[in-house]
C-alpha cells in the first residue's frame, strides 16, 4: 500500500496488522489531525444495500458516537432525501460542507443533516471501486462552519483512496 503522501501518524495507522483497529485508528488520526470533532467510516455491502456505521472516533462525550453493530437495511428513499448520499452512490467526487446551514440545497439537505447528524461542517468522502460505493469516511465539526483547506482536501483524496480497499476488505470478511 503506497502511502507516501500521507502524515506519519497515518502512515503508523496504516501499518496496524489488524483490520478493525486499523480503521478505528484512522478515525481517531484524521479527527486529531483535521482538528474536527468526529469522524466516522460508515461500511455497506453495495448489491445488497446493507451498511452501518462500522469506526467513530469523537473528540469529546458532548459528540454522538454514531457506530452500529448491527447491519441495516438503507432506506429506499435515502438518495431522495440526502442528495450527498445521492451523489455517493453516484461514485461523485467527495463532498467539503462548510456550512450545513448555508449550503446549496442542491447539495445539502440542511433538516436531514440536523436531524441525523447535527454537525455545522462536513466532509463526505466517497470511498469507491468499481462504480460501486463501499462506505464513506466523515469527518465533521459542531457548532460552528469550518473552512476545509487546501491541504484537508488533499488529505482526506489521499486518504480516502488508501481507505477504500480496507473498507471492501472489512465489508467482505465481516458480512
Amino acid at each position: 500500500m503506497k502511502n507516501t503522501s500521507l502524515p506519519e501518524s497515518l502512515k503508523k495507522t496504516l501499518a496496524i496488522e489488524d483490520l478493525d483497529a486499523k480503521l478505528s485508528g484512522l478515525t481517531g488520526e484524521v479527527v486529531r489531525l483535521l482538528n474536527c470533532d468526529r469522524c466516522f467510516i460508515y461500511v455497506r455491502e453495495p448489491n445488497l444495500r446493507l451498511g452501518k456505521a462500522a469506526f467513530c472516533y469523537c473528540r469529546d462525550d458532548r459528540v454522538v458516537n454514531v457506530a452500529e453493530d448491527k447491519w441495516e437495511q438503507e432506506s429506499s428513499g435515502l438518495e431522495q432525501q440526502d442528495p450527498m448520499f445521492a451523489a455517493a452512490l453516484n461514485c461523485q467526487p467527495s463532498i467539503f460542507v462548510e456550512d450545513v446551514e448555508t449550503a446549496d440545497a442542491q447539495v445539502v439537505n440542511r433538516e436531514f443533516e440536523q436531524e441525523h447528524f447535527g454537525h455545522r461542517a462536513l466532509i463526505h468522502a466517497h470511498l469507491c471501486r468499481d462504480r460501486q460505493l463501499w462506505g464513506v469516511l466523515q469527518p465533521s465539526v459542531f457548532g460552528a462552519p469550518r473552512i476545509w483547506t487546501r491541504s484537508d482536501r488533499e488529505l482526506i483524496t489521499a486518504l480516502s483512496e488508501q481507505t477504500t480497499p480496507l473498507v471492501i476488505e472489512y465489508v467482505q470478511q465481516n458480512f
